[in-house]
C-alpha cells in the first residue's frame, strides 16, 4: 500500500526542527513516527495519523480534515486521521505534530511482541 512519501518528509523535517528524536517504522500501510517507543504519528495513504490525548478528542475533531481514526473499521480512543486539507500548511502541520508530541509522556507503550 502507498502512502504519501512527501507528507512523510515534511513530518520528519518538522520533528527534527523542534529536536525530537524519532523512529520510523514502516506498518499500517504506511509509516509510524514513534517517540519514546510509543507510537506518536504516522502517515498512512495521504493522511496523516496522529495519537493524542483522549480527553482532547471532542475538541480536536472540530479543526479542518480531522476525523476518528477507523483504519481497523472501528475507532481507537486518541487516534485521529487528519485529510490533506488539514495539514496542507505547514503551522497546521506542526500543530497536530505538537499536539501528538505533549501527549506522548503519558501514552502507554504497546507490549512488545517476545
Amino acid at each position: 500500500m502507498a502512502f504519501d512519501k512527501y507528507l512523510a518528509e515534511r513530518v520528519s523535517r518538522i520533528y527534527k526542527s523542534l529536536g525530537i528524536s524519532l523512529e520510523e517504522k514502516f506498518m499500517m500501510g504506511g509509516v509510524c513516527h514513534l517517540v519514546n517507543d510509543k507510537m506518536c504519528t504516522g502517515v498512512v495513504k495521504n493522511e496523516l495519523m496522529v495519537r493524542i490525548d483522549p480527553e482532547g478528542t471532542t475538541e480536536a475533531l472540530k479543526k479542518n480534515g480531522c476525523r476518528l481514526m477507523d483504519f481497523t473499521g472501528r475507532t481507537m480512543k486518541g487516534f485521529l486521521f487528519v485529510d490533506p486539507e488539514g495539514t496542507d500548511m505547514e503551522n497546521d502541520l506542526e500543530y497536530w505534530i505538537r499536539l501528538a508530541f505533549e501527549y506522548n509522556p503519558r501514552a502507554k507503550s504497546s507490549k512488545k511482541k517476545k
